[in-house]
């Protein structure tokens, strides 16, 4: 088995952290789809990452369905409750933190841009995207141990790598000072090895 992607995703951190709780082997192979040499649109029609080639006759990509596929294979440390409302609450949180990312993405290309072609109202649009989601994650969590309540999930591992992108990308957006208690869960994943040795980087 063999993951495709790049150190500073947070969806391939999603899928690493994913295969580190799990404990499953496989090989990390490093590829941008933003270089003229990447394989990626050579196993993903989309040219995104993370990809998982399972076999020489499966490929699997987009994050939300490689960690799926993960939890069902290995019945260890199951990430995603049963199919109820307790599962639908975990892939609503995986919804909002992949949404975070996204809007915090399309905001790191558009200041790639050429400072007279950025447009000011679509970073500011997905600004307020970014807050009011983390609004609502520090709403939902309250005072819980966990994003669930008292067990470790899908929706931790999520939310972490959500909060640790911004942290690499947008330090001028202070989540810890207004939401302590997410501030407090993300110290407490990055105590986990499945997170402390996923650190985006450069």
């Amino acid at each position: 088995m063999k993951l495709i992607g790049s150190l500073t995703s947070p969806y391939v951190r999603k899928a690493r952290v994913v295969l580190a709780e799990k404990k499953i082997e496989y090989d990390f192979v490093l590829d941008s789809p933003w270089t003229a040499e990447s394989n990626v649109p050579n196993l993903n029609p989309l040219g995104k990452i993370p990809v998982l080639v399972i076999d020489e006759e499966t490929v699997l990509f987009d994050s939300r369905v490689i960690v799926e596929y993960l939890d069902n294979v290995a019945p260890n440390n199951k990430l995603m409750p049963s199919p109820n409302r307790d599962r639908t609450e975990v892939k609503r949180c995986e919804a909002l933190c992949d949404g975070v990312c996204d809007a915090a993405a399309l905001i790191f290309l558009e200041r790639k841009r050429p400072a007279k072609q950025q447009s000011t109202d679509w970073i500011a649009r997905q600004e307020d995207k970014i807050l009011r989601s983390l609004e609502f994650m520090s709403t939902q969590l309250g005072e819980n141990t966990w994003s669930m309540g008292t067990h470790f999930s899908l929706a931790d591992v999520t939310t972490g790598c959500a909060l640790g992108y911004l942290a690499f990308r947008f330090p001028e957006i202070d989540w810890r000072e207004k939401h302590s208690n997410l501030a407090r869960l993300y110290d407490k994943l990055m105590q986990r090895p499945s997170f402390a040795e996923t650190m985006p980087k450069d």
